[in-house]
Order: C-alpha cells, then sequence, then structure tokens
C-alpha cells in the first residue's frame, strides 16, 4: 500500500474561501445594516458569529494536519482524528462513475476536485478530493484503470471525432476509442435559452438588486421621482422597452452559455462521458453496464420547438442530490431525431422505436369518469368560502367550472400521449399530458413488475402495469388502462429473463 499522505494544502485556502463566501451575509447584515444598533440580539449575534467563524478557521487548519488518505490496488483509505482516530476504505470494486469539477478557484490555482461515486448509501457514498493536482488526479485514475479496467473520462483534444487513448493492450485501445456524439453549436445555445426561459431572469434579478441597495441606502424616494419622470415620457418609456427586451435576451443566451458551453457528450466502449463548463469545468462518466434505463421527456415549449431530454437511469451512484439531476441527464435541449440518435450510438443495445401501441377507446371513459379529489376538494373549499372576486359574487363556481374543465383537458391529452411497446427484450411506456416521457428498458434490467386493477378496470377488462428498476432510489415506471390481455402477456415477458440475467 502506498504511504498515506495529506491532502493538498491548497485545501485549506478553499475551504476558508468558502468560509468567507457563506458568512458574507451574516457580515453585511450584522456589522453594516445593523452597525450601529444597540439591540441585545444584534450585539450577541456579533460574539457569535465572529466566535463561530474564528472556530472553523481553526478546524479547518486542525482538520487537514488530522486527516490523510492512501490506495493499494484494492482500495482508498482515508483516514481522520486526533484522539479517536478512525480509518475508512472504499474498495475500487464498488466505485461506478468518476466526476471532475474544475470551479474558477481551481482554475486559478491549476487544480481540480475529483469524486469516486459507489453504490454504498451514507458516508461511504463517495471519495472526493475537493482540491487535487491534475496530475494526481489523472495519477488516481490511471491507477484505478489498471486494477479494475475502469475508462478514463479525462478530456483530450483530437481533431476528429475519434479520440483514443494510449494503453498497452490492443483490446484496450479498441476499447478506449473515444467518439464524439454531440457538441453545443451556436443554434444550440440559442434554442436552450428561450426553451428554458432563463431571458425571464433578468427583470426578478434587477428588482431583487434594487430592494436590497433600497434597504441599505433608503434611495424609494428618489428612486420615484425618476419613475415619475420616465413615465411622463413616451420615447423614454419605448426606450426602456426595447432596453429590457435586448437585455434580457442578451442575459438569456449568456447565462445559457455560461452554463451549458463547451457540452459535449461522447463516448467509448464502456462509459459515456459528459464534459461542460465555460468557468467552472465539469466533466463526468457513467458506466453503460450500470444504465438500467432511458428516459425521453419533452414539455409543451420543447414540442414545439423539436427538442428533448435524455435521463439516464443508473444503479450506481450519482453523486449529491444538487448534482444527480446532471449527472444522469445528457443535453436538456437536444433535437428529438439526434436524440433517438444518440441513445442508438451510445447504447447500441438498447432500441428506441416510434411505432408504439395506443389504448383502447374505453381507457379514456376510465380517465374521464374516475373523480378528481383535487376538483371536490377545491370545489368544497370555494362553495363554504364563497369569495367574491374581481366584484363577482358567484366567482367561486367559475373558478369549480375552469378547474374541471383543465382536469378533463389534460386527462384527454394524457389518454392520447399514451402509448406502449412491449417485444421479446424490451418494454417503452409513453404519457403524459402536457410534458409528455418516454421510458424504455430491457427486460433484464427490470427487477419486479406489477399488475394492479380497481373496480371500474375490472368490469372493463384493464388493468395497470408497473416495472421497477434498480436506481437509488428504485425506479418505479408503467401505465394505467392497458387491456387484460397484455397484462397478462406482461407476466409471460418478465418471466423470460431468467434466461437474459448475469449472476456475478
Amino acid at each position: 500500500m502506498i504511504q498515506a499522505k495529506r491532502y493538498n494544502p491548497l485545501l485549506m485556502l478553499f475551504q476558508l474561501f468558502n468560509l468567507i463566501k457563506n458568512s458574507i451575509f451574516f457580515v453585511v447584515f450584522l456589522f453594516v445594516i445593523k452597525a450601529g444598533s444597540d439591540s441585545a440580539f444584534i450585539k450577541y449575534g456579533k460574539v457569535i458569529f465572529i466566535l463561530a467563524f474564528v472556530i472553523t478557521f481553526i478546524s479547518i487548519i486542525i482538520k487537514w494536519f488530522t486527516t490523510k488518505y492512501a490506495f493499494d490496488n484494492k482500495s482508498f483509505y482515508l483516514y481522520k482524528g486526533i484522539f479517536s482516530k478512525s480509518e475508512r476504505s472504499i474498495p475500487f470494486s464498488k466505485i461506478q462513475n468518476i466526476n471532475r469539477h474544475t470551479a474558477l478557484f481551481h482554475r486559478i490555482f491549476r487544480v481540480t476536485s475529483i469524486s469516486f461515486e459507489t453504490g454504498i448509501k451514507g458516508e461511504n457514498a463517495s471519495v472526493k478530493f475537493e482540491v487535487v493536482s491534475r496530475i494526481e488526479a489523472d495519477r488516481m485514475e490511471a491507477h484505478l484503470s489498471s486494477t479494475v479496467h475502469v475508462d478514463l473520462p479525462s478530456i483530450q483534444e483530437s481533431d476528429a471525432n475519434m479520440e483514443t487513448f494510449p494503453h498497452e493492450e490492443d483490446d484496450s485501445k479498441v476499447n478506449s476509442i473515444r467518439v464524439l456524439h454531440f457538441k453545443l453549436t451556436k443554434k444550440d445555445t440559442l434554442k436552450a435559452s428561450f426553451t428554458s426561459f432563463s431571458f425571464l431572469l433578468l427583470i426578478p434579478l434587477i428588482a431583487s438588486l434594487y430592494f436590497k441597495i433600497n434597504d441599505i441606502f433608503h434611495v424609494e424616494e428618489e428612486a420615484e421621482g425618476v419613475i415619475s419622470e420616465i413615465l411622463n415620457s413616451w420615447w423614454l418609456v419605448f426606450g426602456i422597452i426595447i432596453f429590457l427586451v435586448i437585455a434580457s435576451a442578451a442575459f438569456g443566451i449568456v447565462s445559457t452559455y455560461l452554463k451549458y458551453g463547451k457540452y459535449e457528450i461522447s463516448s467509448d466502449f464502456d462509459r459515456i462521458y459528459i464534459t461542460k463548463g465555460v468557468i467552472n469545468e465539469t466533466s463526468f462518466s457513467i458506466s453503460k453496464e450500470k444504465v438500467q434505463a432511458i428516459e425521453i421527456k419533452q414539455s409543451t415549449l420543447k414540442r414545439v420547438f423539436g427538442l428533448a431530454e435524455v435521463k439516464l437511469t443508473s444503479a450506481g451512484g450519482l453523486g449529491s442530490e444538487e448534482d444527480k439531476h446532471e449527472i444522469n441527464s445528457l443535453y436538456p435541449y437536444l433535437p428529438i431525431r439526434r436524440a433517438y440518435e444518440i441513445v442508438s450510438d451510445i447504447l447500441p443495445t438498447y432500441e428506441v422505436t416510434e411505432k408504439m401501441d395506443r389504448l383502447p377507446k374505453k381507457s379514456l371513459w376510465v380517465r374521464l369518469l374516475w373523480p378528481s379529489w383535487i376538483w371536490i376538494i377545491t370545489t368544497a373549499v370555494l362553495y363554504y368560502f364563497k369569495p367574491a372576486i374581481l366584484n363577482v359574487e358567484k366567482a367561486w363556481w367559475i373558478i369549480s367550472a375552469c378547474l374541471f374543465v383543465i382536469i378533463g383537458v389534460t386527462r384527454l391529452l394524457d389518454f392520447y400521449n399514451t402509448r406502449y411497446v412491449l417485444n421479446d427484450r424490451f418494454v417503452q411506456f409513453k404519457k403524459g399530458s402536457l410534458t409528455t416521457t418516454l421510458f424504455v428498458s430491457k427486460r433484464e434490467k427490470v427487477i419486479e413488475v406489477r399488475v394492479s386493477r380497481n373496480i371500474i378496470q375490472k368490469l372493463l377488462g384493464l388493468a395497470s402495469i408497473k416495472t421497477i428498476n434498480r436506481a437509488k432510489p428504485v425506479y418505479h415506471a408503467g401505465i394505467e388502462d392497458v387491456p387484460q390481455e397484455l397484462a397478462n402477456v406482461f407476466y409471460k415477458w418478465y418471466k423470460g429473463r431468467k434466461n437474459e440475467i448475469k449472476l456475478e
């Protein structure tokens, strides 16, 4: 085993930077806004804040001196503690995803952060190095690759769409050829900025900034005078509107570019790689073997623009909750045809078909006649209070009627959008009203199926079917009101997986 060593000294500076960043609000509130306050609450608050800051600062230094790490050919070993020492080991065999993140801090000091994610829950879910030299990160990845044959997620430049990592064995060379499937273009950025409504964030941002400035400098009276002068001049109003429209569009494009700039999707024989970031660079990889299912989601606006989001359900750990969506999602604004092509290219063992079976017409009556508890409860509340809206005394029944129509329309849309396919190796569901979701999974990846029937479904010969896939947490998918004959076939279809599953 390699001798244990301390983390990069820059880790202390990185944690101090985060401490200062998280303390800015309290500093401004206690020492700027409430600087002249004689309140006992503010005085004690200042003392408590200073003590907490000093203690946290000291703990950062002590923690760096008392934590070490090491690794051999089998595991990572993490050590911590002074008087009560603890040792934690993470086997390489449990590592499923490797994620890198290079924020502005890392770029300034030419370092990076790297996380080795596992399928374990709790404290042992990952091995994370918040600050590590790029050479050290490459060395750890290379060591992991040589011991458990995990391909590296590092980014390497190439003039063509094929990228190759050098290995000693010929088979490894073939398996490590990386194919570029998608690269963000200017047209894609424009579509994403308008589809995500990011351009609408500028006005709330300006309003929030104004209220914060007003709380500190009390500029409300001066602002009211300026607004009155502007409203008295139509050309100033028109000019400001034009400026806000242009500024909002520019803000949306820039914010989208900063978030998704340099976005690339590539893959080799074993893994899928996603890289992105202009200021904060991020790269992560997902093992193809761990992909349990595929989701293709389209909102109403995305259908108008012909876009879709492809999400991969993975059996492995996908990082923290805030990062999980980004890690298991391919680019959220892929052209729908390109999305199908990328899925076929990246995961050739999966099949996505556009020809699907519709529900029988009697399923529509089940959906329309099934009582809506949302409408019933809302109507009861409105009837009890009978609120007058816009001076209309009986507005409550108008609201109730509108809600009834909306529910009926969404159920109708859900009926027409719901489709299914069941073949020898795959199951495919599509459902949704305003937002549709297409679910695809292989039979061997389904760990459990369920079939249920309510009273109305029994009378009409219908049923609800559901699949369960391994994930964190387990993933449920299914559709309602399918013919009973399909439910019977569904059970037999699942039993056939015994010839496909592989025991480790």
